[in-house]
């Protein structure tokens, strides 16, 4: 008879599985300085969680170097579920296992470039056991969201919120931050949020910003499986990356409001490690070196024929590097 068979559980699983999307098929180009920035977004999760939390990391098929160095925290105990994936199977499939294989009945989902601040998820769970129906809760405010999957929560700050405040509130380091770690231009950035004002609604005491995310957000396991059971009907999507604003859609349209943290509690990094994130990963004893990144691109550079040249290069390059 097996040992096994009259004992019992011995691990009870934490409310909130915070859960990582890791992928680095190599170490060029692109992907150049992103070992150090997944490697930060894991070691910030590790220093600056203090609440319970289960900690899953779901690798879709990262280098062997990626993949040792996920090995290695599992087998120190630090990573609680390891799943390695030989493939990349795409975000969304990735996500819905993700979400389907969580332990806890709150998960803390993030891409593997945003650098977590202590008190991050006390903040977060602050929101979602505060305000009514909530479906998403971000640490990092951007404008832009207002507009996006955002019609229940506007509906809330007219109608159901004690006090609601309108206008720009947003400070402005926020938004250089956020243009800064995602390579938008202050032209661009400009036009995606012209004629947007920031909402801050407050309810039993509490204050949130409108709008969420969906790279870094925590979610109620039972919001958020049932819409991407919607979405993969076959469960499967043949499709790398998209879809995810159809997810925040589809939880709009479902009642679910989606609140950001009244303060910054999360910082996005993009491809590589700034000035401003080495300094806070310092302050916090984790070690992070600085990239620098070229001011201007070079006149040749903008050519189109360059451009073509080159671009077949990398091609050629990556091909060479994965086969």
């Amino acid at each position: 008879m097996n040992p096994s068979r009259s004992k019992t559980l011995d691990y009870t699983p934490a409310r909130v599985t915070v859960a990582v999307m890791t992928y680095l098929p190599n170490q060029v180009g692109y992907f150049q300085h992103r070992f150090d920035v997944t490697r930060l977004t894991i070691e910030s999760i590790l220093a600056n969680t203090s609440k319970p939390y289960d900690l899953l990391v779901f690798d879709n098929g990262s280098c062997p170097e990626m993949v040792k160095y996920l090995v290695s925290l599992n087998k120190a105990g630090k990573i609680d579920h390891l799943m390695l994936s030989k493939h990349n199977m795409g975000k969304l499939n990735a996500l819905y296992r993700i979400m389907q294989s969580a332990p806890g009945e709150i998960i803390a989902y993030t891409d593997d470039d945003v650098f977590f601040l202590p008190g991050w998820l006390e903040a977060h769970l602050e929101i979602i056991d505060t305000f009514p129906n909530v479906g998403a809760v971000t640490g990092f405010y951007i404008r832009q969201r207002v507009n996006m999957s955002s019609d229940s929560t506007l509906k809330f700050a007219e109608n159901g919120a004690d006090a609601t405040r309108r206008g720009l509130l947003m400070p402005r380091k926020w938004e250089e931050e956020y243009m800064d770690n995602s390579g938008r231009t202050e032209a661009r950035y400009q036009e995606e949020v012209a004629g947007i004002e920031d909402i801050i609604v407050k309810y039993k005491g509490l204050e949130a910003w409108v709008s969420a995310h969906h790279f870094q957000v925590v979610t109620p396991k039972a919001v958020i499986v049932p819409i991407l059971e919607e979405m993969l009907t076959q469960g499967w999507s043949d499709q790398l990356m998209g879809r995810m604003v159809e997810m925040d859609d589809r939880m709009d349209a479902k009642g679910y409001l989606r609140f950001c943290t009244l303060e910054q509690t999360v910082m996005l990094m993009g491809n590589a490690i700034n000035k401003e994130i080495a300094q806070v990963a310092e302050k916090y004893g984790l070690n992070a070196a600085e990239v620098n990144q070229p001011t201007a691109v070079p006149k040749l550079a903008k050519n189109r024929y360059v451009q073509n040249i080159m671009q077949r290069l990398i091609n050629f390059l990556y091909k060479r590097l994965n086969t």
